[in-house]
């Protein structure tokens, strides 16, 4: 995982918004790092390997909007049946999915903005949405939304932080799962407390 990563980061030291792109493009259809990525591009940006920390995060955005794309052809095309038989390849277990497509059915669209801010998971929902045939005006929005909150808000970070942006990096690879549990449950609990408010305002 770490050798792909330190891969993506390469390419966007390397290769400017070009690199950017590609490799936001690839994590989200199931490859690791989007949020080791972005606090590099970042830091990229605060040290001139990338001119513009704004379009840094358009470019971002774009990658994702266009890896989620495929990740919802996907879904909507192969289905299943693909997974079963290509999923490994690109890291996506069915176990893994089942997760995402129960909690994008329980909770409905808003749950794309949610698993949006998730690491791990916000790289395989746009297959989860696909699978549901999710009506695309509703997918693009909320994916939008969500990638622009993530992106701009890591990107930021790492500008911010310039030459320390490596510190932020390091510790998201050695956090990456604490931060994952914390993001579960804090979407859980506000759904929890959404549930209630809802069923205590039911006259029924």
């Amino acid at each position: 995982m770490h050798g792909l990563t330190d891969f993506f980061v390469h390419l966007v030291q390397h290769y400017g918004y070009a690199g950017l792109f590609v490799a936001m493009s690839l994590v989200n259809v199931g490859a690791p790092g989007s949020e080791i990525i972005l606090p590099a591009a970042g830091a990229a940006s605060a040290k001139g390997l990338l001119s513009n920390v704004w379009l840094a995060i358009a470019v971002a955005v774009a990658g994702e909007l266009v890896g989620q794309s495929i990740g919802y052809a996907v879904g909507r095309f192969g289905g299943r049946p693909f997974l079963d038989r290509y999923g490994r390849y690109i890291r996506i277990t069915s176990d893994e999915l089942e997760h995402v497509h129960s909690f994008f059915e329980r909770y409905g669209k808003f749950s794309i903005f949610l698993c949006r801010l998730i690491p791990v998971v916000r790289g395989v929902v746009g297959i989860a949405a696909g699978i549901a045939k999710m009506p695309l005006a509703a997918f693009y929005i909320w994916t939008l939304l969500g990638s622009t909150v993530f992106c701009g808000a890591l990107i930021l970070l790492g500008h911010e932080l310039g030459a320390h942006a490596h510190e932020v990096i390091a510790a998201g690879r050695k956090y990456l799962l604490l931060i994952l549990a914390v993001a579960v449950v804090a979407a859980c609990a506000y759904y929890v407390i959404r549930a209630r408010r809802a069923k205590a305002d039911d006259p029924a």
